[in-house]
């Protein structure tokens, strides 16, 4: 038997290559081989980085789909279907939306894979592949098997994760609905040996709250201490309270972490479900006080609830400069499938797009909805052009010298290539067409 997974890619312009911040390893690919019996033959295109040959011999397509790439996917499975392979979905958008997903394959694994992906492979072995697998939140105690990777050209940071799911419920995230506001931590002597096995000195911790649990993040970062390796993770701002977490998180290595500050204004924190933001005090001690612990802070902000106006992306962007931060993500909202704010803009019929993962000609960066206070075409360009003014040379070198005395010498460089290259990647990442052009090169 052999199976063939394939990575989608969200998009790219005619006779562009891909962007090249979105070339990090998949690291979902690497569980799944992992899981998969070595009598099996697996290979992987990655359509990111290459072109997929649509004529391998192969028993069984595994695709993994997230809303972005779900056009992708469907044109992807449709060409094997119509050769006779079966192809099988999984991933967070087939989680949300396992009607629609189960239109373009033979097959759809909702949840995670942990629990069903052997029973998938027997079945299918004896030609009776379920339509539905569902699939259940356990110890996922495996190390992710990452041979599969071997001649791809990703970025040169490891991907270790290390949880699952978050404690909150914000009204526009599609992980709260997965994991139905759960947080679940990986075995410490999983993420250790999987830091050890790393061929990077630098490492992404995968985690949507890496600091959920304080007690549980303080012991895994003693245990990464002696590691000597640097890296970056996601968490909120509510860390900076805990002194001795942000001492653990410092001496195991940790340089950036990733905080989503979402909204400057209480109405619209409110909004999204994320008024545990107001009681935290003032968020300028609180930067503070990070910083002042040595770590660079990747601060994300979204635009489009209704309190925003010109001024909110405005006033974002003074503060992001303010603090100078170590970079910045102005975003708009968007609104992933039955998630809350899904379900309350197309109420309101302020949905421009129904499916705006499958509209023709929907591109990144386009808002799929009305703003109550702003087009939707303004919204957009002022996020563009908060992100312009971020990354342009005057402000990166303003934010990189701030950086060089919070961070190791070792990431200065990474600053700069990192910042740099977001400033190059703005006007390449806008009307980037979904699901276009994919089939060409260069990758």
């Amino acid at each position: 038997m052999k199976i063939t997974f394939i990575v989608p890619a969200i998009g790219k312009k005619p006779g562009k290559k891909y962007i090249g911040t979105w070339k990090m390893e998949p690291l979902t690919i690497a569980m799944l081989k992992a899981l998969t019996p070595p009598d099996i033959e697996t290979e992987l295109f990655d359509d990111r980085i290459e072109l997929i040959n649509y004529e391998t011999s192969t028993d069984l397509v595994c695709i993994t789909v997230e809303t972005y790439t779900a056009k992708r996917s469907y044109k992807i499975a449709q060409k094997f279907r119509e050769r006779g392979i079966p192809v099988i979905m999984g991933g967070y958008h087939v989680t949300l939306c396992p009607e629609e997903a189960a239109e373009h394959c033979d097959s759809v694994m909702i949840g995670n894979a942990e629990t069903v992906w052997k029973t998938m492979l027997e079945d299918f072995g004896r030609g009776k592949l379920n339509p539905v697998y569902q699939g259940n939140t356990a110890e996922y105690d495996i190390h992710p098997d990452k041979s599969i990777f071997t001649g791809k050209k990703y970025l040169p940071v490891s991907l270790v994760e290390t949880g699952r799911g978050c404690i909150h419920s914000c009204d526009f995230c599609s992980i709260c609905r997965f994991y139905e506001s759960h947080y679940h931590a990986r075995s410490h002597e999983l993420i250790i040996d999987d830091l050890k096995r790393s061929k990077h000195n630098i490492a992404f911790l995968v985690d949507d709250n890496l600091v959920a649990d304080h007690n549980n993040a303080i012991r895994l970062f003693e245990e990464i201490a002696p590691l000597k390796k640097k890296w970056a993770g996601q968490g909120t701002l509510s860390m900076a309270r805990n002194e001795k977490l942000l001492k653990a998180m410092k001496k195991s290595g940790c340089e950036v972490i990733l905080i989503g500050f979402e909204s400057l204004n209480p109405e619209n924190l409110r909004q999204m479900n994320k008024s545990f933001n107001l009681a935290m005090g003032e968020r300028d001690e609180l930067v503070k006080r990070v910083h002042d612990a040595g770590l660079g802070i990747y601060a994300t902000f979204v635009f489009g609830y209704d309190n925003d106006d010109e001024r909110t992306v405005e006033e974002s962007l003074e503060f992001a400069k303010k603090h100078k931060f170590y970079t910045a993500a102005f975003n708009h909202l968007l609104p992933f499938p039955n998630t809350p704010l899904y379900k309350r803009l197309r109420e309101d019929n302020r949905l421009i797009y129904d499916k705006w993962w499958l509209a023709d000609g929907y591109n990144y960066g386009e808002l799929a909805f009305n703003p109550k206070k702003i087009s939707a075409e303004k919204l957009s360009k002022l996020c563009r052009d908060a992100r312009k003014e971020f990354s342009s040379a005057r402000t990166v070198m303003s934010r990189g010298f701030a950086s060089l005395g919070r961070t190791s010498p070792l990431l200065w460089g990474l600053f700069w290539a990192m910042n740099l290259r977001l400033g190059e990647e703005v006007d390449q990442k806008m009307n980037v067409p979904i699901g276009e052009n994919l089939d060409e090169l260069p990758k």
